[in-house]
């Protein structure tokens, strides 16, 4: 699945990271190693949970790669569907809790030129 947008993700770029921050890119290697490793958290379920957050970051290199890991780790495509509306619900439920800094500035708005607010 071929996308203008965005360059495809291969091995000569992969490169070319490492050749210009070798320290940073093995760094990195080391750090997302140890987070998707087993834990108190199974890989498959780690994986599920990156699926959702590349969703919501909506990263398509993330969202392609996390989502062959997790079906290569025994997560279902249900699974992954579902852990995908959980982050959407997320994501909408930010914007929703957020809408109380935009009332507040209305508010004050209104207050600063002397009209009641609205609720």
């Amino acid at each position: 699945m071929a996308d203008a947008m965005y360059p495809a993700a291969t091995r000569e770029i992969a490169q070319q990271r490492r050749d210009l921050t070798p320290e940073t890119q093995a760094a990195f290697d080391a750090f997302s190693r140890q987070v998707f490793a087993e834990g108190a958290l199974s890989a498959r379920m780690k994986q599920v949970i990156a699926v959702a957050v590349a969703h919501v970051t909506q990263c398509p290199y993330c969202i392609k790669g996390h989502t062959k890991a997790a079906l290569k780790a025994g997560a279902t495509p249900q699974e992954l569907m579902e852990a995908i509306w959980v982050a959407a619900e997320m994501r909408a439920g930010g914007a929703y809790a957020h809408s109380a800094l935009a009332l507040a500035v209305c508010a004050e708005e209104q207050a600063k030129q002397g009209r009641p607010s609205d609720g």
